[in-house]
């Protein structure tokens, strides 16, 4: 065999308070597979590799260092000389596209495809003491490790294909390591038989993951796909699949079948909601509380803080600045009043995004004009707003050392599952039905994320289906707000054209004879996005070049 493979070691880190930080080493060699799979080190290094695409849907840093709801209605990023608003002013193209994640998860898929293929003989490989007690001991251990490992990469080589999908629709389906000698020319299948392909492959392994390695004393291994990962993930492509982008017939078993998955998770009894919903997204609650299902985990660094830290606290550069849109989205409890409109409101928008007038970081924002943090200052926020998701509070970005803290992308988390259970209840059975062998209704559900500690909103009681889905549009909008969810969302909804709606904006006046505010709404960036073919990303024509009889570009390209 002459192949060539990318190893690379990915040191997956105890979940434990101070344990050491992720380390991501890339070591190209020359290598051939014989010499790789050798033994039970090296193979474990190989399968870890292919957990390093994970960087992919990880979606602190993609789009120009920026989050990608900087190309959606959530935000807009202050600095205009960043890809992202190539995206957002409609110039992006099958030539360049700053989300084009093509090639990179098809060299993950490859990653996948080569361990897979080349670790079939592993009990032979691992073979090299059974005779010895701690031979067997250390035989049959590698043995159940690798048999793990062979089962996850199949569920990353999934998630990697699923995020082909969702971007591109139907894809070419690539199931084997493909060498100079085959034929290579695979065409696009349909994004049903892109479906069935993803959940086929979850079903068959779901029952061979671990469903939690504490629980089997294997800390060590915490961060890697147990079972909740993979029916989080077919919950989330059942629910795209029902979607209206993908099933314009409106076929209600699509929706049955979604609200199956979703169920099939709340059935575990393993995950709930955590407490607080700000630290929810803050080490280590995010990747070590009841609520996660799948993370990625990234070294210590400041660098999420000093891209959106607002602009008057020292070293920060404001970044990442939430629009009047979302703003609009959170709901207005009693006492509401526009004249102090962040009061009466939805706790997580104070938990979710910097305010004027309140505190944050040992001092009070000053987002009015005038003010430290207003947007007449150089390199403010545009939009008035500044992020705090997934910001650690209180970093000395201007000490020596600066401070630092620990990140993880939530990939999945319990409070999806209950929107994605809500959404695809709805559709299929309606608000208030709860069918035999179901827990929760759409409601009930809905109701459930709402009333998480520290967030404490009134219940739901609406009961007619196109209200109760107009409902999930928007608790959707503010739960996983800043998440990676809403472009996909508006697409796979066929509300895309949303995604060419002005950006607002707030001008904060203060009246220092009343310290009062006075708040008038502007337009902060206009953008455009064409309907007819930007609901699917183009295929890069590099690709289209290379087979034009076989790979087909999407509509419109």
């Amino acid at each position: 065999m002459n192949k060539v493979i990318k190893l690379s070691y990915l040191f997956i880190v105890l979940l434990c308070t101070g344990c050491d930080s992720l380390l991501d080493n890339d070591l190209e060699t020359e290598l051939k597979p014989e010499q790789v799979y050798v033994n039970y080190d090296r193979m474990r290094s190989v399968a870890n590799g292919a957990y390093t695409y994970l960087d992919i849907p990880a979606g602190f840093y993609h789009m120009g260092g920026s989050l990608r709801a900087t190309t959606t209605d959530e935000a807009v990023e202050a600095s205009y000389n960043t890809q992202v608003q190539k995206f957002n002013l409609g110039i992006w193209n099958k030539f360049s596209n700053p989300d084009d994640v093509y090639n990179q998860c098809y060299e993950a898929i490859r990653q996948c495809n080569m361990f897979l293929e080349n670790s079939t003989d592993y009990k032979s490989i691992l073979a090299t003491d059974t005779v010895t007690a701690t031979g067997k001991a250390n035989y049959q251990k590698y043995c159940d490790d690798i048999n793990w490992y062979r089962h996850e990469t199949r569920f990353l080589r999934a998630f990697y294909h699923f995020e082909l999908v969702k971007r591109y629709g139907g894809i070419p389906l690539v199931k084997k390591v493909l060498n100079s000698k085959d034929n290579s020319k695979i065409p696009r299948s349909t994004f049903s038989e892109c479906v069935n392909y993803i959940t086929e492959e979850l079903d068959d392994i779901k029952n061979n993951v671990v469903e939690d390695w504490l629980s089997i004393n294997s800390a060590e291994r915490q961060g890697r796909v147990t079972k909740g990962a993979v029916l989080a993930l077919k919950s989330r492509i059942l629910l795209y699949a029902a979607s209206l982008q993908n099933n314009p017939e409106k076929n209600r078993e699509k929706w049955i079948i979604a609200a199956e998955a979703a169920r099939e998770i709340i059935d575990m009894d393993k995950y709930s909601l955590y407490s607080n919903y700000q630290n929810l997204f803050l080490a280590p609650q995010s990747y070590n509380c009841s609520e996660i299902i799948m993370y990625y985990r990234y070294t210590n660094s400041n660098t999420l803080e000093k891209a959106n830290y607002p602009i008057g606290t020292p070293g920060g550069k404001s970044g990442v600045s939430p629009s009047q849109n979302l703003v609009d989205a959170y709901e207005h409890l009693s006492g509401w009043d526009e004249k102090s409109p962040y009061q009466n409101i939805d706790p997580r928008l104070g938990m979710t995004i910097v305010l004027n007038n309140t505190s944050w970081n040992g001092r009070t924002i000053e987002s009015y004009i005038g003010g430290k943090d207003g947007m007449d200052q150089k390199n403010a926020s545009p939009t008035g707003y500044y992020l705090k998701k997934f910001l650690s509070p209180n970093l000395d970005l201007a000490g020596s050392p600066e401070g630092v803290s620990m990140k993880a992308w939530i990939l999945f988390r319990y409070g999806e599952v209950l929107l994605n259970y809500a959404e695809a209840m709805n559709e299929a059975y309606g608000p208030a039905t709860v069918p035999p062998n179901y827990k929760y209704s759409a409601l009930q559900a809905i109701n459930i994320l709402r009333k998480r500690t520290g967030v404490a909103l009134p219940e739901l009681t609406i009961t007619d289906k196109d209200s109760f889905r107009e409902a999930i549009y928007r608790e959707r909008r503010v739960e996983l707000a800043f998440e990676d969810h809403r472009m996909w969302d508006l697409r796979r909804w066929n509300k895309g054209s949303t995604l060419g709606d002005e950006i607002k904006g707030v001008e904060i006046i203060k009246d220092t004879d009343c310290n009062e505010f006075n708040y008038e709404y502007i337009t902060v960036q206009k953008r455009i996005y064409d309907n007819s073919k930007m609901n699917l990303y183009p295929i890069p024509q590099s690709e289209i070049n290379k087979y034009p009889d076989i790979l087909k570009q999407n509509p419109n390209w």
